[in-house]
């Protein structure tokens, strides 16, 4: 890892990434409470506006993955990081002056939606033009260890920070790491990007599709983690939460559960970066399993400890997934294919998201929250013995040894 900190193209990258999470994670938080604090404003009104944020992401990453195998992939992420960055300083400049219609608001965080479209298929598929193939694990695995603090600190400090000064100064701070973002991939050394012959965007998308569909190990997992993901939405967002309040005591217990599991996600990526599994895609569909650990024990009332180690097991294998997943698309998929192919991995992975926040509130009317929480635990089992089934997921196997220095002739879009 301090080799490829010493690299500027990747140092850059990963500096990037990690203030533009850190950002993200005062706007999820500031967000919030800005557009709560607007006159009349009620939760059917921040549905409204993050579901303006969430559409346009899920309608338009096919078109972003296009855009990111078209063209060089370092200046499709600085466009994107650039657009974000004025997206937000427009819903800024409206919470500032109080001036903030619902459409207006709505419109700027629809915009905010398209520049992530856009820059994440690029971002998943840049990787492989700065990095060979003997670092890659190791380079997923810092980027994801920069995603996490980010986050985690992002999060952690919007609070005060909205306490301290208000929501629309967070929201600011969002905006300005989108364009300190944006500064350091404008100064990544440029690379020449690969020729490609000009294609129709279907012609395209159509080539996308047939990488993705013609690898049963890909579309399978990606088909578990689409029920994975719903289930995930409907127990952070709701069941947790309500359980955490009912018998644990509340918003503190909640908090430790989180905090355990945002932990955990440092352990998974330092053994995801150390282990070196013949079959990575079968380890990665297995450690799944792990995210309903701490739904059972939730649902069946355990004590908050023990409740708290599953979620920090849950975090550890959530990114050994993540460090796996990853290493293995980028070696598998051609890289001029690759963000066409990660659009529709986003596509699928995160079709149900919405619907398992939608549906959670009834059916825990319905059933009760501790046996609806049991149900989102016997979905993540059942949908990994469903990609297990799938010969290719079992059989997949990492080469025995990577080549020790990058082929001059690969292919690269950095641009």
């Amino acid at each position: 890892m301090r080799a490829l900190l010493a690299d500027r193209p990747f140092a850059l990258l990963f500096t990037a990434r990690t203030i533009s999470v850190l950002g993200t994670g005062f706007g999820r938080v500031a967000l919030a409470f800005a557009v709560l604090a607007l006159p009349g404003s009620s939760p059917v009104t921040l549905s409204v506006v993050l579901a303006c944020q969430a559409l346009p992401q899920l309608v338009l990453i096919l078109a972003g993955g296009v855009i990111g195998d078209r063209f060089p992939r370092r200046r499709v992420l600085l466009a994107a990081e650039l657009f974000a960055g004025v997206a937000w300083t427009g819903l800024t400049l409206m919470f500032l002056t109080g001036h903030a219609p619902l459409v207006a608001v709505g419109v700027f965080a629809a915009l905010a939606g398209v520049a992530s479209a856009v820059f994440l298929p690029a971002y998943d598929g840049i990787l492989p033009d700065l990095v060979p193939p003997e670092r890659r694990q190791s380079a997923n695995g810092l980027l994801r260890i920069g995603f996490n603090l980010g986050l985690i600190l992002g999060l952690a400090l919007a609070g005060t920070t909205v306490a301290l000064v208000g929501a629309g100064w967070a929201v600011a701070l969002n905006a300005a790491s989108f364009f300190a973002s944006a500064l350091l991939i404008a100064v990544m050394p440029r690379v020449p990007a690969v020729a490609r012959v000009p294609a129709s965007v279907w012609s395209e998308l159509r080539r996308g599709w047939r990488e993705f569909a013609s690898r049963q190990w890909l579309w399978a997992v990606v088909g578990q983690y689409a029920f994975v993901v719903a289930a995930i939405n409907a127990y952070v967002g709701v069941f947790g939460p309500l359980l955490s309040v009912d018998r644990l005591g509340g918003a503190p217990a909640w908090s430790a559960i989180t905090a355990a599991q945002a932990a955990g996600t440092f352990l998974g990526v330092g053994i995801a970066v150390r282990v070196h599994p013949r079959r990575p895609i079968l380890v990665a569909a297995l450690v799944t399993a792990t995210a309903a650990l701490p739904m059972v024990l939730l649902a069946v009332a355990a004590p908050l400890l023990v409740v708290v180690t599953a979620a920090f097991l849950a975090g550890v294998a959530g990114d050994v997934f993540g460090v796996l997943w990853s290493t293995t698309l980028q070696r598998e998929v051609p890289a001029e294919a690759l963000s066409r192919v990660s659009s529709w991995d986003l596509l699928g992975s995160l079709s149900f998201a919405p619907l398992g926040l939608l549906v959670a509130g009834p059916i825990a009317g319905a059933t009760g929250t501790p046996a609806a929480l049991l149900g989102c635990a016997a979905l993540v089992v059942l949908a990994t013995a469903g990609a297990l089934l799938a010969p290719e997921v079992r059989r997949l196997r990492a080469p025995a040894r990577i080549p020790a220095q990058r082929d001059a002739t690969a292919p690269a879009n950095v641009g």
